[in-house]
């Protein structure tokens, strides 16, 4: 979004025209809907240790690049038409060619921008995936929506700073962009070594049978990972539809937004560069808050270790004894103190957060409805940071959970079968019981065995191995996870255009030209986005607790029972 702010003025400064302008933030959905599932897919399918960190750096090269392009498009630009041309400075045809040069080069380095872009985020994420521990993937996606929105405060900054009259910067040359370009590429470059040489990769063993690599076999897998969703995380995507309805009409439109309202206020067209900074002024404000939500709300889940698996819970009857010994010793030091006896509590589940959240930005878009004031509006565009700051992390943290828990089934199911070899004799038969016999007779010939040995590990092995297989597509699920955010806004767009039409078409028969009072078209595009997300709300009551919550709040139900009974 930051982009679009800075973006749109240099593009209509090289002599863009809006239409064309327009056509060029195509490059974000579009490289939404191809870059994430694609390096997803391609990363899960390399063994390598640096399979996501190949794509961090690789991308961040090519984001480098294209950032440093469009910063000197007009230089590049003329360099190449000196060396190509045959024109002098003066010329107008010469100055044109360049003009038309430097646009060319300023599209192609956007659209190289945006695909970049989406490939450090889907390999950002796919590398939080990989090295976090599930009991880590909570506070991981916390850390990462917290550093995302100061990134923001850091962009906004920057763009109040008058970075053409510092010592170092003004040796640049160019304008205010190009400054924040290359500052902002230095940061960048900085926070992704730190990255690459802080994190570790785990190599990964070579699978029986090979996937293709071919550009068919990607988008097969891609179309087969969509069709196989588990039904947690389909519907969490199915969730993200509703709520990106809703985000995306305030990402776009919430500085406009205030501008309206100033208009309403003064009940005549406002200053524009005022009313800009008035609107970025609260999205600022909107970023800090963000940062603090994701900074506090955390801690509303934070999962007590008391309520999490142990290591000698080896089944039901260990993980009962081990609770009723915690009883006895809690009871014993609450009896030492004085106090009374005090079970841990349960923390919030991920989806109620993120649930709530939505509800909140329901209710600021309807709020619209009785915003007359700039500092009202100020105000309810700040508080959405909260929305902002949940929407950034719960549903990352949720499907990263399930795919954990997927990922670990093979593992845990390996460990119980161990178990159950040591228990039993290893020429114990499988078929005792008369209805198990009855079962089996219909596959029962006479060259098969009286006695059966119980499965081999070498069986279980290959079953664990087409079950990690299946759920080692965690970059890809994360990929298809990002379309569910990115198709909304075709859709959203469509939505805008006829509201527009419809609510600002006395304002755009004016023939003053306002483009800012007497329209009112934007709230009405926030309070449709806030219906969606209202859907989306209710769509998330059905998308279950992670495995680990439901086993917290077994536990936790087991812990009240033993202490009704007064265990001894």
């Amino acid at each position: 979004m930051r982009a679009s702010r800075y973006g749109t003025p240099f593009l209509l400064d090289l002599g863009l025209s809006e239409q064309l302008t327009s056509l060029v933030w195509l490059a974000g959905p579009i490289s939404g809907l191809i870059a994430q599932p694609v390096i997803g897919a391609v990363s899960d399918a390399s063994t390598s240790k640096y399979r996501r960190r190949y794509w961090i750096v690789t991308s961040t090269v090519v984001l480098v690049i294209s950032t440093l392009t469009l910063a000197y498009c007009r230089e590049i630009a003329g360099f190449f038409v000196d060396l190509f041309g045959d024109g002098e400075s003066w010329d107008p045809k010469y100055i044109k060619t360049v003009t038309d040069t430097a646009i060319g080069f300023a599209i192609v380095s956007f659209y190289l921008l945006d695909f970049a872009l989406n490939a450090l985020q889907a390999s950002l994420r796919n590398l939080l995936l990989d090295v976090a521990p599930p009991e880590q993937l909570n506070a991981g996606n916390a850390w990462h929506s917290r550093m995302l929105n100061a990134g923001n405060i850091v962009g906004y900054g920057f763009g109040f700073l008058p970075l053409a009259n510092m010592p170092i910067l003004r040796l640049l040359g160019g304008s205010q962009f190009r400054k924040f370009c290359v500052v902002c590429m230095i940061i960048l470059a900085g926070t992704v070594w730190i990255t690459c040489w802080t994190q570790e990769e785990q190599q990964r063993e070579n699978k029986r049978i090979e996937k293709g690599n071919s550009v068919r076999d990607v988008f097969k897998g891609i179309y087969s990972t969509i069709l196989s969703l588990p039904k947690p995380i389909r519907r969490v995507c199915y969730v993200q539809v509703f709520a990106f309805m809703g985000w995306f009409p305030f990402l776009f439109y919430s500085t406009t937004y205030i501008g309206q309202v100033m208009a309403y206020e003064l009940d005549a067209e406002p200053d524009h560069d005022y009313a800009t900074r008035t609107g970025a002024f609260a999205m600022l404000l909107y970023s800090i808050i963000a940062v603090a939500a994701g900074t506090l709300l955390p801690y509303l889940t934070r999962r007590d270790a008391r309520l999490l698996a142990q290591e000698g819970d080896e089944d039901e009857d260990a993980e009962l004894s081990r609770l009723r010994g915690q009883v006895r010793e809690w009871r014993a030091d609450a009896a030492r103190r004085g106090k009374p006896l005090r079970l841990p509590i349960m923390p919030f589940f991920l989806r109620n957060i993120w649930t709530g959240a939505m509800l909140l930005f329901t209710f600021l878009t309807l709020m619209t409805f009785f915003v007359t004031k700039v500092w009202q509006a100020i105000i309810l565009v700040s508080l959405v940071g909260i929305c902002w700051a949940v929407a950034c992390w719960a549903p990352f943290a949720i499907i990263m959970e399930f795919l954990k828990e997927q990922e670990r089934e093979p593992a845990s199911e390996g460990d119980a079968a161990a178990r159950e070899w040591l228990r039993r004799p290893s020429h114990s038969r499988t078929l005792s019981t008369p209805a198990a016999r009855r079962n089996s007779r219909q596959t029962e010939n006479e060259r098969t065995p009286l006695v059966r040995r119980r499965r081999s590990f070498d069986q279980h092995n290959a079953s664990a191995l087409q079950q990690d297989d299946e759920a080692a597509s965690g970059g890809t699920v994360l990929g298809i996870h990002n379309l569910a955010i990115v198709m909304p806004q075709f859709v959203v767009a469509l939505v805008s255009s006829a509201i527009f039409r419809i609510v600002d078409a006395d304002a755009e028969a004016d023939p003053a030209n306002n483009a800012l009072y007497g329209k009112n078209g934007v709230a009405w595009v926030l309070r449709f986005g806030g219906v969606c997300t209202l859907f989306g709300a209710v769509i998330a009551r059905m998308v279950p607790p992670t495995r680990t919550e439901k086993e917290m709040r077994r536990r936790l139900a087991e812990l009240k029972v033993l202490q009704e009974e007064g265990t001894p």
